[in-house]
């Protein structure tokens, strides 16, 4: 079965051509009104559309695509390939659940650690034997540099780079230590506490628009950086409920 996915942000869509679990075609735009999607159920014959939204349903957003082929939207109520544990599903950020699912798609019965740094960090915990417990919340790279910024007088945004030492020595460097090392610092930290409270040894997974750049400086030779992980998951999560 052909599926195309969708990441619906904020203010960009992510989406992905995935056939039998392989990825034939991605791409990430800003408008949804340019007849890319149909165009796309044209091209590769797609049979169903998984959307996931932090917006609106995609009945609202896609009427056109609606009436050309099946969609489907993720929530709380979707069934899922794997136990959820969290204790408010319907709060549940959609593309959290996606991530998960990315994560045990590519590394079945392994316990994970997803990290998605994206505007926010969000830290995902997945165990072996299929069970989400959860995760954590925090400041995304550039919310924290542009934070110093607009609640200071002076402080400039500093470009997204790590300078050689970890004693800052100018402002620049002493602001891209604090938002950017210390975010890297945190990823480290949180992922042991992770493994010291849970007691087992996680696989971390990066992903999100920042993923690389913790990846890059995070001291874990096993860590890996997956760009397409909720792409992924979402047609993970449209296969597992076998959608006639």
């Amino acid at each position: 079965m052909v599926n195309l996915v969708l990441d619906i942000g904020n203010t960009r869509t992510k989406l992905g051509v995935f056939s039998a679990g392989h990825l034939l075609y991605k791409d990430q735009v800003e408008d949804l009104k340019n007849g890319l999607l149909e165009q796309l159920v044209l091209d590769f014959w797609v049979e169903q559309v998984f959307v996931s939204s932090v917006t609106r349903p995609s009945s609202e957003l896609l009427p056109d695509l609606t009436s050309m082929v099946r969609v489907h939207d993720l929530s709380h109520l979707t069934p899922l390939p794997f136990v959820n544990a969290y204790q408010t599903p319907e709060t549940l950020g959609k593309d959290r659940l996606a991530a998960v699912a990315g994560a045990q798609a590519l590394f079945p019965a392994t316990d994970c650690v997803v990290v998605d740094a994206g505007t926010c960090i969000k830290y995902e915990v997945l165990l072996a034997e299929g069970r989400y417990l959860g995760g954590n919340i925090a400041p995304g790279l550039h919310m924290r540099s542009e934070a110093m910024h607009v609640f200071t007088a002076k402080l400039p945004e500093v470009p997204l780079k790590l300078p050689d030492q970890s004693v800052g020595f100018s402002t620049e460097t002493a602001l891209q230590n604090g938002a950017y090392l210390g975010a890297v610092l945190e990823s480290e930290g949180v992922v042991r506490r992770f493994e010291q409270e849970i007691g087992r040894e996680f696989k971390v997974l990066f992903t999100g628009g920042d993923g690389w750049f913790l990846k890059e400086h995070f001291r874990d030779a096993n860590a890996n950086y997956q760009p397409n992980l909720v792409l992924i998951g979402l047609d993970y999560i449209a296969r597992y409920q076998g959608m006639p």
